[in-house]
């Protein structure tokens, strides 16, 4: 078991955080970390969304220790450290989307051959939703799942919406899919954004550590998807509404300034998910883990009040 760098003085987590590279079952490297600890009831697999890295994560696996749960967390591929897709080292790629399920199992392998305490439950955020949907109708070894701002659409004004899918569509077809999506540029969001205009957080200290983390550790940064990413992302929303939700018991958290991912989307799945409650915050943006402190203390109350009834 190979250690992978873990970037310890930015990650504003818990003591004992460790990472290791993992071969996916199609040869890629990838990186995953864990927190853990004497006692723990179980670790939460934490799925973070696109542009993230473990790093980010950090006060998140503070929060879910203090509540009696490990955490795992993963560099996707195309993201963090773990292996680039794009020959653009900026650029979010993905050869398939559903190649991030190489990725899910790889690290659920990893976390039973530490050991790590079990139960196993699902957390996982924007893209990671998308991920953790498709890993749940998979039969993901989890008894429970949380989701914060889930990626089952994102949000595009109507008239962009066909010209999204024609444009990604084509350029898979013409050799061009490579390239940037419209608008979308090298450079890490929370980079080029100012904390006025940010749609993540009403968090200043949190958009700072952000910030922070990136200025730091370059290496972390990542920009724009590309025409590749974005079409695949499509089809796989569209595939994931189409199908029923699993028979799992399911939280998720959805801001009421969300501008990122498709809130009716979430609402629509919520609403007929068996065993699930959507749960609305009230002025939150779209990472409602690292919300202002009553949001997040609310976020975690109710993930792990779910956890524990499932145990």
């Amino acid at each position: 078991m190979e250690n992978a760098p873990f970037y310890t003085d930015i990650a504003f987590g818990p003591d004992g955080g460790c990472a290791h590279w993992v071969t996916t079952s199609d040869g890629l490297h990838i990186r995953v970390a864990h927190w853990t600890d004497d006692g723990a009831k179980g670790s939460v697999l934490l799925f973070p969304g696109r542009t993230e890295y473990i790093e980010k994560y950090g006060p998140a696996a503070g929060e879910l220790r203090a509540r009696g749960y490990a955490t795992v967390a993963i560099d996707w591929r195309g993201q963090g450290i773990s292996d680039r897709i794009s020959d653009t080292y900026a650029m979010g790629d993905v050869e398939k989307f559903t190649d991030y399920q190489h990725d899910v199992t790889a690290a659920v392998d990893h976390a039973r051959a530490l050991g790590l305490p079990e139960p196993f439950y699902l957390f996982a955020h924007s893209m990671g939703g998308c991920i953790g949907l498709r890993a749940l109708m998979n039969g993901l070894p989890v008894k429970a799942a949380a989701f914060s701002a889930p990626m089952w659409g994102i949000t595009m004004h109507p008239a962009t919406r066909p010209f999204a899918w024609g444009l990604s569509g084509l350029s898979r077809v013409i050799g061009m899919d490579q390239k940037f999506a419209p608008g979308q540029v090298p450079e890490g969001y929370v980079l080029r954004e100012a904390f006025a205009q940010n749609t993540l957080t009403n968090d200043p200290e949190m958009f700072k550590m952000l910030q922070t983390q990136l200025t730091a550790q370059p290496d972390l940064v990542l920009g724009g998807p590309s025409l590749r990413w974005l079409n695949e992302s499509l089809r796989e929303m569209r595939a994931l509404a189409q199908m029923p939700s699993p028979a799992l018991p399911c939280c998720a958290f959805l801001g009421t300034n969300e501008t990122i991912v498709d809130p009716a989307r979430i609402r629509s799945r919520m609403a007929n998910w068996t065993d699930g409650a959507l749960h609305m915050l009230q002025d939150a943006q779209h990472e409602v883990m690292l919300e202002l402190p009553e949001t997040r203390t609310r976020v975690f109350d109710l993930a792990t009040e779910l956890f524990d009834q499932h145990g």
